[in-house]
């Protein structure tokens, strides 16, 4: 330590402690634990309030002095204060994160005096903030005295992090390791979770990443992405692989391009010494960094947040369990908001579909009583967990339970359905996904373009696709109609519609191709209904019934032969041995595809109906034949 800096004990600084004074203390793994423990055990003081977000350090509430002296108020709810708060002994000041500056600066959250960790000084007299920013800078900018605690574990941080030592009004030292944050070892949940949330992000795009088991089962899934970006709140050790592998390097952020933009870090000293004097990093408040006008700037933003439970019209509590509180508005709402106004961007709700090991669903009917709504229905776009991913956006609430009682684990999915009629969401007449129905298949969905040049995307179709389905219907000419279902008929019944979309993704399967429109030169949410093809097993034959049917200002752009493609493949997947159709003898154009694709097939007209047959064992058979007829040796063979 420098001769020009004074120092003391931890005894000695928290003398600038009074009764009756407002007392924060540094965030999260950055918590200044030697002066926390000296103040549990300050002798004099009584009826101080103790401020902080997330700590994840000692529990100086446990010395029995402590209740009577102190009293928290936590504006993030961690594991250490979670039962003082419930039990009426601590308090909870929900609040955006991105907002607790500003109850700082007004004065409605006073502070007397900030307990904060920080780097040894350089050489200019600085000291770093570290991993910590956060909220901490704007602590240390408006309390009327500052202790801070330096030690040199603590990375020196860029960005809005340094302190002049002359700000400091009574100075520490500590030789302490920074507490760590133990990564989670995802399991195969969680892995098929982070799979299907890695499917809506884009090259480019600009990652946050809340604070869970997510971000950490996410690093594969990303990695053969390329050139994506981090504004974030908080940074964890999983992002340093996507970085290191070239996946995040920043280069089409549209602000702060090429650095990482976050607030705090939290993780294991790999992290730490990772951010150590790295410029690519900016650490800023949270502020700033929370701002959903900063977040918005960046195109393709994607925020990832996590959830407690989502009710069926998309209602999200994120910080209690009923009427217990757990954590905290956090940041979600700031990153929600500010992702949904970013071109291109994709707020994300991901969870686990169920709790307490499989015992309860975090898909509800209704939010449990005294449940806090963090993210209004207004505010969510996407819900994500294993079974796949529910798009809200523009749906109606009937629309909306039905994706959500599709990505809800199979065990609720009825009782579910039960609450949706009961609430008057669905109609009586509503029926359930299939027993027994395989998860969404998010691995089948595919990008492709027309002869014209039209990008489409090809999906399988959900539960709640109905309107697009009626929509195709009313679009096309009698003859389309007449064509696909043998019979000029002017409607689809709502039944009809409901067995048409409401899939198993094994005996019963269909894929829909979109037309995928942009935003601001973004891909973005798939626009109208182009096509569809589908096809029913019957199980004792083991063959499929295949039908389709295109859009008619789209016929003969090769949509029938990807769908049948698509179809076939994916048929051949599920061991199926082969398919069937049913063809009008003057639709030329659907024999040409089926022809083309699925020969040798056996075609058997009668009434004016072709009766077709197709084995796939034998379209392997032909093709093959085929290889070997045109391969050099045959050739040779065949030369005079």
């Amino acid at each position: 330590m420098s001769n020009r800096i004074s120092t003391t004990t931890p005894k000695e600084a928290l003398k600038l402690v009074r009764s009756g004074d407002h007392v924060f203390i540094g965030s999260g793994c950055a918590e200044p634990q030697s002066l926390v423990q000296a103040l549990a055990a300050h002798p004099t003081v009584e009826d101080v309030e103790i401020l902080h977000i997330l700590t994840l350090g000692v529990r100086p509430q446990e010395d029995p002095r402590f209740p009577s002296r102190f009293r928290h108020n936590a504006l993030f709810i961690g594991a250490n204060v979670r039962d003082d708060v419930n039990a009426g002994l601590a308090d909870y000041t929900p609040v955006f994160l991105s907002e607790i500056p500003s109850l700082f600066r007004s004065g409605r959250l006073p502070i007397d005096v900030a307990l904060v960790q920080v780097s040894p000084p350089d050489r200019s007299g600085y000291v770093s903030l570290g991993i910590s920013v956060d909220v901490v800078r704007s602590a240390v900018e408006h309390a009327d005295a500052v202790i801070g605690e330096i030690n040199p574990a603590m990375p020196r941080t860029h960005g809005d992090s340094f302190v002049h030592v002359s700000e400091l009004d009574a100075i520490v030292e500590t030789t302490a390791p920074l507490l760590e944050l133990p990564s989670i070892e995802p399991d195969d949940v969680c892995r098929q979770l982070a799979e299907n949330v890695a499917s809506l992000i884009p090259d480019g795009a600009t990652l946050q990443m809340g604070i869970g088991e997510v971000p950490q089962a996410l690093v594969p899934f990303l990695a053969h992405k390329h050139d994506l970006g981090v504004h974030t709140e908080m940074f964890s050790d999983g992002l340093i692989d996507l970085m290191e592998s070239g996946a995040v390097n920043g280069r089409r952020k549209s602000i702060h391009r090429g650095r990482v933009v976050t607030s705090f870090c939290m993780g294991s000293r790999r992290l730490y010494d990772y951010v150590d004097d790295n410029p690519i990093f900016e650490f800023r408040g949270v502020d700033y960094v929370n701002d959903p006008f900063v977040i918005a700037k960046n195109e393709r933003m994607v925020a990832i947040n996590s959830a407690l439970q989502v009710d069926l019209t998309g209602q999200v509590c994120a910080d209690s369990i009923g009427t217990k509180f757990f954590s905290g508005i956090g940041g979600q709402v700031d990153f929600i908001r500010g992702a949904r106004r970013s071109p291109g961007g994709r707020p994300i709700i991901a969870m686990r579909s169920t709790a307490r090991d499989g015992a309860v669903s975090r898909i509800v009917p209704t939010l449990s009583e005294g449940a806090g709504i963090v993210t209004s229905r207004g505010d969510v776009h996407y819900v994500v967990t294993e079974y796949g991913v529910a798009s809200l956006y523009g749906r109606s609430v009937r629309e909306r339970a039905l994706a959500l009682i599709s990505i809800a684990h199979p065990g609720f999915r009825a009782e579910l359905l039960a609450g949706a009629r009961a609430r008057k969401i669905v109609a009586p007449t509503q029926i359930p996904l299939p027993d027994g129905a395989l998860p969404y298949p998010g691995s089948a969905v595919t990008r492709a373009k027309l002869k014209d040049g039209q990008e489409i995307l090809i999906r399988p179709l959900r539960a709640d696709d109905e309107r697009a389905l009626r929509d195709l219907f009313h679009s096309h000419s009698q003859e389309t109609i007449v064509l696909r279902y043998g019979t000029p008929i002017r409607h689809l019944s709502p039944a009809q519609v409901q067995q048409f979309v409401t899939l198993d993704y094994d005996g019963r399967m269909a894929f829909g191709a979109f037309l995928a429109h942009e935003q601001d030169g973004i891909p973005g949410e798939t626009g109208r209904l182009l096509a569809v093809g589908r096809y029913e097993l019957d199980r004792t034959t083991n063959f499929a019934e295949v039908a389709f049917v295109v859009h008619d200002d789209l016929q003969g752009q090769g949509l029938g032969s990807r769908l049948l493609q698509m179809l076939v493949d994916y048929a051949r997947e599920r061991r199926i041995e082969g398919c069937t159709a049913q063809v009008l003898a003057r639709n030329t154009a659907m024999m040409r595809v089926f022809s083309k694709w699925c020969s040798p097939m056996r075609a058997t007209l009668e009434g004016g109906i072709y009766e077709l047959k197709v084995r796939f064992s034998e379209i392997d058979k032909a093709r093959r034949q085929s290889r070997r007829e045109r391969s050099p040796e045959a050739a040779k063979d065949r030369a005079p």
